[in-house]
């Protein structure tokens, strides 16, 4: 029986949806440190609906966030808390934990991406907190070349499996939104040494788009799309309720997409933002039917 790695939908939406504040610039933080109780009830949510990776609620605890829109001194208590709560709701199920290395300064903007040696310094810091604790490195939403290099070198010291997912344009999914061609952000995660290469937080026509240049790798593939009608617009330091969701997206839809890369190869495939745990168990129910073993590893 062929395996097929599912991670889990998207985490930040789901606690705005959930959460009696309204959306703040450290986004998911906020709600780690104010209402932990969501974030653990999301992350079982998944796991009941059929996810086998649960990735850390640290995409907005980075140093660099925290020191903008809060204060840089939470970056470890926050790492510590959304690590103590996704093993909380993992509890004995069979269940892997994906660190989260995401873009330092926030989504979509590859133009703040610092320097190569201050990217890796602080990626090195998110790794040596978080490699205890979890079962492989996801490097996430990296919008450029540079960014890859950086995030999936600090992530292969730590010994652990690293899958490498990059954003592309909503327009044309060959092409990073750094506008670098996708092909260079994949050669760059393999050679740095990924072991999985992915297309994430994009539109799912352009992750479709981009299926053919992760496959020509011949490392394992995937990818897990956005619900955003245009996710582009959000800027560094905004909120999320500046984006709108697509209404033509619902769970049978998204498996649509998602069962179409996985017809080409995918093998590891999930949701982002706007994709909720009916997504995530629809997706589960179709993998299944069509004689999958939905797994946690590769």
């Amino acid at each position: 029986m062929s395996r097929i790695v599912l991670l889990d939908g998207g985490m930040g939406q789901e606690l705005i949806a959930r959460s009696a504040h309204p959306p703040s610039p450290l986004w998911s933080a906020n709600v780690l440190m104010n209402e932990p109780e969501i974030v653990e009830a999301v992350h079982r949510d998944y796991i009941d609906a059929g996810a086998k990776v649960l990735t850390l609620n640290t995409y907005s605890a980075t140093p660099e966030r925290l020191a903008r829109d809060a204060d840089e001194s939470m970056f470890e208590p926050l790492q510590n808390k959304a690590m103590e709560i996704a093993k909380r709701a993992k509890s004995d199920r069979d269940v892997s934990i994906a660190g989260c290395l995401p873009p330092l300064f926030g989504s979509y903007h590859p133009e703040w991406a610092p320097d190569h040696d201050t990217m890796l310094a602080t990626y090195r810091r998110v790794v040596a907190v978080e490699t205890p604790h979890v079962d492989v490195f996801l490097c996430e939403t990296l919008a450029s070349v540079k960014e890859v290099k950086a995030a999936v070198m600090a992530a292969v010291e730590s010994g652990k499996p690293v899958w490498c997912a990059m954003t592309v344009l909503e327009e044309d999914g060959t092409l990073l939104r750094s506008v670098e061609p996708l092909a260079d952000g994949i050669k760059a995660a393999v050679e740095a040494g990924a072991h999985a290469v992915l297309v994430n937080c994009s539109r799912p026509e352009a992750l479709t788009q981009a299926m053919p240049l992760l496959a020509e790798t011949g490392k394992p593939f995937g990818g897990y799309a956005n619900g955003f009608t245009k996710a582009d617009d959000l800027e560094i330091g905004g909120t999320v309720d500046a984006l709108s969701a697509r209404t033509d997206l619902g769970p049978q839809a998204y498996a649509d997409h998602a069962m179409a890369w996985v017809d080409v190869g995918a093998t590891i495939v999930g949701g982002c933002c706007e994709v909720g745990p009916a997504h995530i168990a629809e997706l589960a129910e179709r993998l299944r039917a069509a004689g999958f073993e939905v797994s946690g590893t590769l």
